[in-house]
């Protein structure tokens, strides 16, 4: 068996088109605030392509570069003042922020309305209960991908790898809203191995490169690899790689994301729909 590829370049490109043209009829554009504080590489690297996604949608790209140095104080007034700004839509504060901010209290205190990462307490809160959360990026492009592949959810047996806020719970209670039987496994799980073989379904998140091997995973089960790392190659170079051994398990599952190439191009279109999810509800324009 050779699994089908699904391809998330392609599948984020249709959303972002749609996203465009959605917001061309719109009476302003959506505005989205995006704090970097510090000089972390990686993360100027992410701002950078979030704004050039953000303008190219139509949608205004406001970016606020701070540095390293910037008290907690001093960024939770900036964030005060984004809150209290019509013209903003969504404010995302890029993650992970250096050592002396608290970073919950910071996320706390973006106004959810406007929480286009789907951070805060009350947006985990609303997922949970059925509520019309934004809901995390990644999940939610996740789901897409299972969506436009054609998988069939209700009544599927989903395995989720990794117990995050910011991906593992919020997929795992996506799936449960579409009638999966959910399963979250993590470090703590006995015989992972056995977990993973009994899904139709297996969300990779652990952060940990090419853990899930191909006899983990049950012939023609959809594997979605979220995972994201850096490893280091014979001749001192490097590549990315996701938290599946993808080689081993293209071999056996059915359907599966490519690292690069899948859940990542999905990520930063879904946080373009949730910032013009946030602008229709705070305005009142019509969903």
């Amino acid at each position: 068996m050779s699994a089908r590829v699904l391809d998330g370049k392609s599948i984020a490109a249709s959303l972002r088109a749609r996203l465009a043209r959605e917001v061309a009829a719109l009476p302003a554009p959506p505005g989205l605030a995006v704090v970097l504080v510090g000089e972390d590489p990686a993360s100027a690297v992410y701002v950078r392509n979030k704004g050039i996604a953000t303008r190219e949608a139509g949608m205004r790209s406001i970016e606020h570069r701070l540095p390293a140095e910037t008290s907690q104080a001093d960024l939770l007034g900036l964030i005060a003042r984004l809150n209290a700004d019509p013209e903003t839509d969504g404010i995302l504060v890029q993650l992970p922020l250096p050592r002396h901010v608290d970073s919950q209290a910071v996320l706390a205190a973006i106004d959810p309305a406007k929480d286009v990462d789907g951070f805060h307490v009350v947006n985990a809160g609303l997922l949970a209960t059925g509520g019309p959360a934004l809901v995390p990026c990644t999940p939610r492009g996740c789901m897409i991908l299972l969506h436009e592949a054609g998988i069939a959810l209700a009544g599927a047996e989903a395995v989720v790898v990794g117990r995050s806020n910011i991906v593992g719970k919020p997929v795992a209670q996506l799936l449960l809203a579409a009638d999966c039987t959910v399963t979250i496994a993590h470090s703590r799980s006995r015989d992972l191995p056995a977990i993973c073989r009994r899904a139709d379904i297996v969300i990779a998140a652990v952060g940990r490169p090419e853990m899930l091997r191909g006899d983990w995973i049950r012939p023609g089960a959809t594997v979605i690899d979220v995972g994201i790392n850096r490893v280091a190659t014979a001749g001192g170079g490097s590549r990315l790689v996701g938290d599946v051994a993808y080689a081993e398990v293209a071999a056996v599952a059915g359907a599966i994301t490519p690292v690069p190439g899948g859940v990542g191009p999905m990520t930063i279109a879904c946080l373009l729909d949730n910032t013009l999810i946030a602008a229709r509800r705070r305005r009142g324009w019509k969903e």
